[in-house]
């Protein structure tokens, strides 16, 4: 059970912000350049509700069964800015479309080509990040760094889908320096990217880092961090 409300989070989203623009500044780096992704999977509608009166707009979600609810009582024409990123089922993309204003876990040409298909049948763009499995652990998913430009080669054949960057998951550990190589590695692959002209000139967004090294993260170019427990607290 979580417990929280406005005054809770909103001090909480203050802390953070004061984290993440002090990791802006030692990168020398704008804090407006860093969006918080707030998860909200483990808390309710009304606790969501607290979190956007606290001044969170950009809400991220693992799963639309869990996220149903809450796009039903608050749907994205509120100002709230939905983002997936869960591992993305083929059969689930339908039910995605319309909800949420980003994928941040496209890992695979299948969902790309099914995503594509409805997003033109819808009359959509959606935008999406490309999901790295930087690390190379074999419990994370994602395409291998060297997968990645012809992915996009691919992908660029397919109407409906529009690349705004990369996305990976870095190892869980205790020390956050251990994962700056991750880190370091997706926002080079995505410079590399952006420098043979694979990644269009406005796709340079970074969802990485969470809860725990999302300050390393932001040293390391994220744009995006997906913050959980730092902002609700079992």
């Amino acid at each position: 059970m979580v417990s929280g409300g406005f005054e809770v989070y909103q001090k909480r989203l203050a802390e953070l912000k004061e984290r993440i623009a002090q990791a802006c500044a030692r990168a020398g780096r704008d804090p407006e350049d860093v969006k918080i992704v707030g998860v909200t999977k483990y808390v309710g509608v009304e606790e969501t509700r607290s979190l956007i009166e606290a001044g969170l707009h950009d809400l991220g979600e693992n799963r639309i069964s869990v996220a149903a609810p809450k796009l039903e009582a608050i749907p994205a024409v509120t100002g709230v800015r939905w983002h997936f990123i869960g591992h993305l089922q083929t059969n689930k993309v339908k039910d995605v479309l319309g909800h949420f204003a980003m994928i941040h876990s496209l890992d695979r040409l299948s969902l790309a080509k099914e995503i594509s298909k409805r997003a033109v049948a819808a009359g959509l763009v959606v935008p999406c990040l490309v999901q790295v499995n930087v690390s190379g652990e074999e419990s994370k998913g994602g395409l291998a760094p060297q997968e990645v430009a012809g992915f996009l080669q691919a992908a660029k054949e397919l109407p409906g889908l529009a690349i705004r960057g990369l996305m990976t998951m870095a190892p869980v550990a205790e020390d956050p320096e251990a994962v700056r190589p991750v880190f370091r590695g997706l926002r080079e692959l995505r410079d590399a990217l952006l420098g043979q002209g694979l990644l269009a000139a406005d796709a340079q967004e970074l969802s990485m880092g969470m809860s725990g090294d999302f300050e390393t993260a932001v040293e390391e170019g994220a744009t995006l961090v997906r913050i959980g427990s730092v902002l609700v607290k079992p």
